[in-house]
């Protein structure tokens, strides 16, 4: 595993120095959108997205068959309220109407770009992934592991802070800070029998702080012009619920999320990738089932093979993408033997993908997925094609 951390580390560092890339921000991604980018000041605009797809997976040779899921159907809301206050918001149906939620619903207030206030329903900057994650811009169907396994993306947040940019001659440095409530309890002790970030996006944390403690996350990144963008993102804070009607029933336990995320083109790839590590307390004697550590990755290659005009559609674009990516759920060692705890999942991904505009994607894509559980047992394999498109609208 070390030697997988230093290799991937390094590659992140390395390669946003190698290339040239466009002047766009991570920062900016919520509001790098086509309904947003072609309304006037004084507007309001709805927009939004679709994603569809097939799925035929196999788990050691037996598979659940041929399956088509209407996966999302995404909502936005924008309105510039005046020159320097806009507001942004995102409904999100997943599969229909079987999950509906709030993700995003913001208020910002420009004093300048240096300075920016935000406050509400907003997209924690915990990585490059969980703020830049819209269907229609990626070429494969599934999101990268690191960003929902180890990362709970999408992790929306109430809280409030600020953000804003610093430009210079060959270099733009973006900030964004906030305090909010955080995730709270299940994270440990829930149905997954394994330390799940996800399980601690409980509804109620839109509601109040279960802790009364509030959660800190903040990136900060720096976009070289001529190179790409390189973020350092931090979330961190009390997860659990330790008093009740103010009588103290546990310990503080601390949880915190390290990334760092990349950008760049070389050679015509566009090429980016995310590196995370979690440490979490966990009670003692349940220290081996559930993880202290985890830390996840993935890096990801995309080559246009074709573009020109194709079908009638005047800037077509074929591409060809590769993820390589892994995920471990708990670093530790068993107490009692010392013997390493596996619990972790290898896997890569293959896409060919059309694109007749740049805001929709019609994709086929290819994974094989390494498992292994806790103990070690015999990995798992699992494979699988997905057909599908995601579009803007």
């Amino acid at each position: 595993m070390k030697l997988t951390l230093l290799i991937l580390l390094q590659f992140v560092l390395i390669m946003p120095l190698l290339a040239q890339v466009d002047s766009s921000v991570v920062q900016d991604a919520l509001y790098d959108r086509p309904f947003i980018i072609g309304s006037s000041t004084s507007s309001i605009a709805i927009g939004g997205y679709l994603e569809a797809n097939t799925n035929y997976f196999a788990e050691d040779g037996v598979s659940e068959g041929f399956t088509m899921e209407m996966r999302r159907f995404n909502i936005f809301f924008y309105s510039t309220i005046s020159r320097h206050i806009r507001f942004l918001a995102e409904l999100e149906f997943e599969h229909g109407t079987e999950e509906i939620a709030l993700e995003t619903a913001q208020v910002d207030f420009e004093f300048n770009p240096a300075l920016v206030l935000r406050a509400g329903i907003l997209m924690a900057p915990i990585g490059a992934f969980n703020q830049n994650h819209d269907s229609p811009k990626w070429e494969f169907v599934e999101r990268p592991l690191v960003a929902t396994e180890i990362i709970p993306t999408t992790l929306s947040e109430v809280g409030f802070g600020l953000n804003g940019k610093f430009i210079f001659e060959s270099l733009m440095l973006t900030y964004d800070a906030y305090l909010v409530n955080g995730l709270t309890d299940g994270i440990i002790l829930n149905d997954q029998g394994r330390t799940f970030l996800k399980s601690g996006k409980t509804e109620q944390r839109l509601e109040e702080d279960n802790n009364d403690s509030p959660t800190f996350t903040g990136r900060l990144a720096f976009k070289f012009y001529q190179f790409g963008e390189i973020g350092f993102s931090y979330y961190g804070g009390v997860y659990n619920s330790y008093k009740v009607e103010g009588e103290k029933v546990d310990e503080k336990r601390n949880l915190s999320i390290m990334a760092i995320d990349f950008n760049t083109s070389l050679y015509g790839f566009d090429l980016r990738g995310e590196f995370v590590l979690n440490s979490i307390d966990v009670p003692n004697n349940i220290a081996d089932i559930y993880g202290e550590g985890q830390w996840g990755g993935y890096l990801e290659a995309v080559y246009p093979v074709l573009r020109r005009p194709l079908f009638g559609f005047s800037h077509a674009v074929i591409n060809a993408s590769l993820r390589l990516e892994q995920v471990d759920y708990n670093t530790g060692t068993f107490a009692s033997t010392g013997k390493e705890i596996f619990d972790d999942v290898k896997a890569v991904a293959l896409a060919l993908s059309f694109r007749p505009t740049a805001d929709t994607v019609l994709r086929a894509n290819y994974r094989y997925h390494w498992i292994r559980d806790a103990l070690g047992n015999p990995t798992i394999l699992s494979a699988g094609f997905q057909f599908g498109l995601a579009t803007y609208f």
